[in-house]
């Protein structure tokens, strides 16, 4: 089809329907000073209820798997067709905002119904809801889509709720519906063939599309991160009135070195055209011991470093281990990263990102090509080989906080080229 004279705008009944579900979501989930709706609990499931009941009241088929994801479809009149799909998450970080995981599920939705109102296609449409895209609770991300494809690791099953010790993880995915036994067993629960391929909306999560005016992101790929969150410089303490200098190993000035060092190893890389980014997220010493005529022997710090390239990732990971050598040899403070957890990148399909900038261009929609600092679902599906696209929203002081401030015609305007994504998305790809 033309996409050239395809109206890019949705229906006025739909932005409506989209602006009262907004509201209700805000209503139900507000704890007093944002959004909370824990992974695998009440609220999110009370959410996701919602989504099923407009689903099911516009004639639309609904099932639960058996991590509690909920799929919405719209049946094609080919079944033997991959299904496009697309979708996002309803768990929200403690006292978030209302926007992030939800825009993506309410963009999708309005999708599903425009398609039912025009011709039936050949192909099915389905959208996931998919359960615990947020880590807040139990220190694992994208706990529904891994089940989805069977990469969710049986071990995640006894985490503990970061907030309820007595709670595992187990026992509130089976409390809010869900068959443990498969996805113990890493039994998939979808084939990845049978979806042509999977879009998805988010608010963006950092201020670059505020800071360049554009209202319409489309991801080039998603940041794969590794982290060391128990990472610890060792020196020696010290009376700080009694050692000179030369003859000291201070585990602050010794850490604080290895963060400036990788500092201007990321200015390095940026200017060679690397996509990185980094961050120190903890540095302390240890309370009980410091003082302020104490030479610290000892300072605790977490690190992560993203990218969407796995060579930078490995890269970096080599320069930081270099680092650490020459500053034990310099200043006598032994630097060790401890265990890590990698995450790894995730690459967008540059057909269906070619077809997004089609759409937004012939629309004479303002957009601009970014790369997702924050990890999302579509991280699963295009590792688990869909062919996979975002779209971000414009969006107003961050994410993870209260103050998500999406303005609702940017959203429109996004879930619009979502939906022309889902809907020709599989033409581009044959």
């Amino acid at each position: 089809m033309d996409l050239a004279v395809r109206t890019l705008a949705i229906a006025p009944d739909l932005a409506a329907l989209a602006r009262a579900l907004f509201e209700e979501l805000r209503t139900s989930s507000h704890d007093g000073v944002g959004i909370t709706r824990e992974t695998y609990a009440a609220g999110e499931t009370q959410a996701m209820r919602r989504i099923e009941a407009i689903a099911r009241a516009a004639g639309l088929g609904c099932a639960w798997d058996a991590a509690a994801n909920l799929r919405v479809t719209l049946p094609g009149t080919d079944p033997a067709l991959p299904a496009a799909s697309c979708g996002s998450h309803l768990d929200s970080v403690p006292q978030g905002g209302n926007y992030d995981g939800a825009a993506g599920v309410i963009a999708g939705l309005l999708a599903l119904l425009h398609a039912a109102r025009e011709t039936r296609r050949a192909r099915s449409l389905t959208l996931f809801v998919m359960r615990g895209e947020e880590s807040a609770w139990y220190g694992r991300p994208y706990l529904g889509s891994s089940a989805l494809f069977g990469v969710f690791d049986p071990a995640w099953l006894d985490l503990p709720n970061l907030r309820d010790p007595s709670l595992t993880l187990g026992e509130a995915m089976r409390r809010e519906g869900a068959d443990t036994a498969p996805i113990a067993a890493r039994t998939p629960l979808i084939d990845p063939a049978s979806l042509s391929h999977y879009v998805e909306l988010h608010i963006e999560q950092g201020p670059v599309m505020v800071a360049r005016k554009v209202p319409v992101g489309l991801v080039s790929g998603i940041r794969g991160n590794h982290r060391h969150p128990n990472a610890r410089a060792t020196g020696e303490a010290a009376h700080s009135g009694a050692v000179p200098r030369w003859l000291r190993r201070d585990a602050v000035l010794g850490a604080a070195d290895f963060a400036m060092r990788l500092d201007g190893t990321w200015r390095t890389l940026l200017e060679r055209g690397e996509d990185l980014v980094m961050t120190f997220g903890i540095f302390t010493t240890d309370p009980r011991e410091h003082a302020m005529t104490r030479v610290p022997g000892e300072v605790r710090f977490t690190l992560e470093w993203r990218s969407e390239s796995e060579a930078t990732l490995d890269a970096f990971g080599d320069l930081a281990r270099t680092e650490a050598a020459e500053i034990a040899r310099e200043r006598g403070v032994r630097i060790e990263l401890g265990p890590g957890v990698r995450t790894p990148p995730a690459a967008m399909d540059k057909r269906l990102l070619a077809l997004s900038h089609r759409i937004c261009r012939d629309a004479a929609m303002p957009h601009e090509v970014v790369a997702s600092g924050a990890g999302h679902d579509a991280a699963i599906f295009a590792n688990a080989g869909v062919p996979s696209a975002m779209v971000f929203v414009r969006n107003e002081h961050g994410s993870h906080n209260p103050h998500e401030a999406m303005d609702m015609d940017d959203f429109l305007a996004a879930a619009a080229v979502l939906r022309e994504v889902l809907l020709n998305g599989a033409d581009v790809l044959t």
